[in-house]
């Protein structure tokens, strides 16, 4: 069932600039320089019995995602993992969805952002599947995007950056509102990217094949089931990808905190099997973080 409840007048507890404070008086001005520069970082991370997945990591980029940004987040990374562990604490949450996030506030206002402080939040909240389950079984549908990833020298492609997500959502709606689950976006080459939230990867003859990412997020997630191909004794290819080569590909699918492993059944014209390896690749992920295998 989807959540309707908003975002701002639920019960519970945010970690906001070092200590919890009740969910509804986690507020910021108008003026903050976040809200109208895009100054700010965020990190997307899964508990799951308790724990939460690559912690360190999450907390490691959020640190590096600022600095590409040209600020840095007055807490280690140390202190990061404290607080994250103490939001899901007082969550009552085992299962959950996390959101650290790292931004300037209003002491500024004009493109300088120099003299804003630094503020930082963590939030938990329960959420299921970022896809539909029943639609993931049978493989969900992109459309291309309308927008492509920007070249890294017009932008700071390796930071985890809310200004870089405009044109993901922006894409994302386009598919919602032509009847898709989400959209592939292609970069400024034309090359294939990822998906507005997940990392794309795409299998032929049983080898794995995924864009290689100079210019858009190498996430958590698509690291860590390369590595769980690679155990299995995958062969995993970094390289560029051209949309005339989709309709090569026997099966495809997306990876993200949000997204875990969820399998494509289709881009625009080109369509995909939900396979055996897809399926295994899940599976081994889902064991992953729930702790049924060691930690990859």
């Amino acid at each position: 069932m989807a959540d309707t409840q908003t975002f701002h007048d639920r019960d519970g507890s945010i970690w906001f600039d070092g200590k919890l404070v009740p969910w509804r008086d986690a507020e910021v001005h108008v003026l903050t320089h976040a809200l109208h520069y895009a100054s700010s970082v965020f990190e997307g991370q899964r508990a799951y019995n308790g724990k939460i997945f690559k912690l360190t990591e999450h907390s490691m980029r959020l640190r590096k995602s600022a600095e590409l940004l040209g600020f840095e987040i007055p807490y280690t990374v140390e202190e990061l993992n404290a607080a994250s562990e103490e939001v899901l604490a007082a969550s009552g949450l085992t299962d959950a969805y996390m959101r650290p996030i790292a931004w300037l506030g209003s002491e500024k206002m004009g493109v300088s952002a120099t003299g804003a402080k630094v503020h930082v939040a963590i939030a938990a909240w329960e959420w299921g599947k970022y896809f539909d389950e029943e639609k993931a079984k049978k493989g969900i549908r992109l459309t291309i995007a309308p927008w492509r990833r920007p070249a890294p020298y017009t932008a700071p492609v390796h930071s985890k950056a809310s200004g870089l997500y405009m044109i993901a959502s922006l894409s994302r709606k386009h598919a919602e509102d032509t009847g898709f689950d989400d959209a592939l976006m292609f970069d400024w080459r034309g090359q294939v990217a990822e998906a507005t939230g997940a990392n794309a990867f795409f299998i032929r003859d049983g080898v794995l094949h995924t864009p290689t990412p100079d210019c858009f997020l190498d996430g958590i997630t698509r690291r860590t089931v390369m590595d769980l191909a690679r155990k299995r004794g995958v062969e995993v290819q970094e390289r560029t990808i051209w949309p005339d080569e989709l309709e090569s590909f026997e099966q495809m699918f997306l990876t993200g905190s949000a997204a875990e492993v969820t399998p494509v059944g289709s881009v625009g014209p080109w369509s995909f099997e939900v396979g055996d390896l897809t399926r295994q690749l899940a599976k081994d992920y889902d064991d992953l973080v729930n702790g049924r295998i060691p930690n990859a």
